[in-house]
């Protein structure tokens, strides 16, 4: 019993570090949603050459998607046209950028880990597609380019990818809001569409960073973490197939640093595990062949231990936000957040069940 009881503290002292920044993400999410024309990021993407890179990082920042719901969206990018590189700089950068992913960071580790998270995030996308597209410049062009008169095998295609990763219609909408400004269509974009699609990944991180929390054996871990490229390493053959979305990884990184863990091994958790999974890897795999995907993830797996290694060398006087100080200093506004996420949970958990 004592253990259970542990165990559901130690979720909880999660879920109120993390509730209230996930919930004024979600909106944030919602509005940005409302600002943004559906078609605006196809749009402006171009060629194969450096910019298209930049640009699908720099335009995937504010899209509100999490790591599933952004595999539709890059392969409408492919359909459109976008290089090679452009699509796999967006697959990267724009889980790790939204506004609900940035605020719950925060929320467990801090501002300056947060930004680190973010810049790097942006570094890394921009790098594998600028990688990506030179290979392709010394390649002939693959026969895959896009015709017309195979619109309908892409749109069927298109429509198997999102049946597979999403659980609703809402990373697979793209249908342009021509109505302006609905502050009613950005809740319900937030907790009716957005929330739907990650509420069990979300519920599943919790509940692993309880356990680790509780469980994980500081004493048996503590040669390994003496060793930082074999933390490292060790993190990253866990987190290359494991699917788990940006917002959803923090529960179960700060177990990993509470367990003792350094900051950088918890880096590189953070920055491979929401652009690998092994429903992204399929998809790239399937979309530009295997070797674009060797590329993606040797691209993402170098730069991600370069610099968790640079944040564990010279970040060694940064305190890490506590995460136990979270029970002690939780607020009734933290509390009343995690009531309400759970109770969305809920909802939608049993909402599913009577389908």
């Amino acid at each position: 019993m004592e253990m259970l009881s542990n165990i559901f503290n130690n979720i909880m002292v999660l879920s109120n570090a993390m509730s209230l920044y996930i919930l004024l993400g979600l909106l944030l999410a919602g509005i940005i949603k409302q600002l943004i024309p559906d078609n605006f990021i196809s749009s402006h993407l171009g060629e194969n050459k450096v910019s298209s890179v930049v640009k699908a990082t720099i335009l995937g920042i504010p899209m509100p998607v999490c790591s599933c719901s952004v595999i539709p969206l890059a392969k409408s990018l492919q359909k459109e046209g976008a290089s090679k590189g452009a699509v796999q700089s967006f697959l990267i950068a724009t889980p790790i950028t939204g506004a609900d992913s940035i605020l719950a960071t925060y929320s467990f580790f801090g501002w300056i880990f947060t930004i680190y998270r973010v810049i790097t995030s942006i570094f890394i996308a921009i790098v594998t597609g600028i990688i990506q597209n030179f290979v392709e410049k010394k390649e002939k062009p693959m026969s895959f380019s896009v015709h017309k008169p195979e619109h309908h095998q892409e749109h069927t295609h298109t429509n198997k990818i999102q049946s597979d990763c999403c659980s609703s219609s809402s990373c697979c909408s793209t249908q342009k809001n021509n109505n302006g400004f609905s502050i009613k269509e950005s809740f319900n974009y937030a907790f009716n569409i957005l929330f739907k699609d990650i509420y069990f990944g979300l519920f599943i991180g919790l509940l692993l960073g309880g356990l680790f929390t509780t469980f994980l054996p500081k004493e048996l871990l503590e040669p390994l973490f003496k060793y930082p490229f074999l933390t490292y390493l060790a993190v990253l053959i866990i987190s290359l197939p494991l699917y788990v979305c940006a917002t959803a990884s923090l529960p179960i990184a700060a177990a990993f640093l509470l367990s003792g863990m350094s900051s950088g091994g918890v880096f590189v958790f953070l920055s491979a595990g929401p652009a690998t999974n092994s429903v992204t890897m399929g998809v790239i795999a399937s979309m530009f062949g295997k070797k674009s995907l060797l590329i993606y993830l040797g691209a993402i797996s170098i730069l991600s231990i370069f610099f968790g290694w640079i944040f564990d060398n010279f970040f060694t006087g940064l305190q890490i936000v506590d995460i136990h100080s979270h029970a002690e200093d939780s607020t009734l506004l933290d509390t009343m957040s995690t009531i309400i996420l759970f109770g969305l949970m809920l909802y939608y958990f049993f909402k599913s069940k009577l389908k």
